[in-house]
């Protein structure tokens, strides 16, 4: 029986060396996330700068000044300055916000007018799972049953919530995935009136 010659592509190729370009590619696709979302990428895409593709403002509100405009509905202008439009219930104000990489919301507290109607647009920005409860400080630190939140937000996935800022606060967010809240994964809203 003759043997057949072996070629440069029947030569196995060890697990180790798999294992070793998959582990490399996964730490700089989460450095380039970690920048982008951080707004130091190169053109700061998701870093809620005025301009960028997702069409950000301050606090990742929709803008009319990005690539992507009609995205949301409100204005750049915060509550408390001149030109803000508060959302309401016909028309909320979206406001992006980050979660992850890591356990970490971007933005971290945000400002709504006391009354205001505002759709979170919550979009994961690494491999972990996450979720966003907002409401009144108390019941979102405990978790209360009932307090309004979106599960299961997987990496790259946007999800929203539209929530109703008309009691007298403090409100606050946060996600209680198995450990996140543990590690400090909440924010803050700001009432202004």
């Amino acid at each position: 029986m003759i043997a057949e010659p072996r070629t440069r592509h029947s030569l196995p190729i060890p697990g180790w060396t798999v294992l070793l370009i998959a582990v490399a590619a996964l730490v700089m696709a989460t450095a380039a996330l970690t920048a982008i979302v951080a707004g130091s990428g190169p053109f700061g895409v998701m870093g809620g700068r005025p301009g960028s593709m997702m069409g950000g403002g301050p606090y990742g509100a929709a803008s009319s000044s990005g690539m992507m405009r009609g995205l949301g509905t409100g204005s750049a202008a915060q509550p408390g300055s001149g030109g803000f439009v508060a959302g309401s219930v016909a028309s909320p104000r979206m406001i992006r916000v980050y979660a992850g990489p890591g356990h970490a919301f971007s933005p971290s507290s945000i400002s709504v007018a006391r009354g205001e109607t505002v759709t979170f647009v919550v979009t994961t920005m690494g491999p972990t799972a996450h979720e966003f409860m907002v409401g009144p400080a108390d019941a979102v630190a405990s978790d209360t049953p009932g307090t309004p939140e979106v599960a299961d937000i997987e990496m790259m996935q946007a999800k929203s919530l539209t929530y109703t800022f008309d009691g007298p606060g403090p409100y606050g967010f946060a996600c209680h995935a198995a450990g996140h809240y543990e590690a400090e994964m909440r924010g803050t809203i700001v009432l202004v009136s």
